[in-house]
């Protein structure tokens, strides 16, 4: 099964029905990508929540070594991990009852996809969160 990127219609969709978001491997220095994005995602009234063993804390958030030790529900998986570190991720996603799972801009794994897929899970791969927020609901 070839992955096809959901509609921009569904991708709002998507967004709007969001509050919680963890990310998985979000840096605890400001000047890395997934720090930015997680940043300004925050920003717009999200709840960003860490996934990184070797950090304490983010964005005023606890870190969480992995998707399985945070004790709440998760809407969106967003992942800044290399394409061959996805699948797991994935397994994890569909073991927490997430929603959706977002590689970032970049990354694409088709065996995550399935994984995810396959769990129930909504796939989008190789997009910005960030941007397609503030492009389907700029405020």
């Amino acid at each position: 099964m070839a992955y096809e990127h959901p509609s921009r219609e569904k991708i709002k969709e998507l967004l709007q029905n969001t509050s919680v978001i963890a990310v998985v491997g979000l840096s605890d220095k400001p000047d890395r990508t997934s720090y930015m994005v997680s940043e300004a995602m925050q920003q717009k009234g999200y709840r960003i929540i860490p996934v990184n063993p070797n950090a304490q804390e983010i964005l005023g958030e606890t870190c969480y070594s992995s998707l399985a030790d945070i004790p709440f529900k998760v809407d969106i998986v967003n992942v800044f991990r290399r394409s061959e570190h996805c699948p797991p991720v994935a397994e994890e996603a569909v073991q927490i009852g997430a929603k959706i799972l977002w590689l970032q801009l970049g990354i694409h794994s088709e065996e995550a996809a399935e994984i995810a897929s396959k769990g129930g899970l909504e796939v989008i791969m190789d997009r910005c969160i960030k941007v397609e927020d503030s492009i389907l609901l700029p405020k």
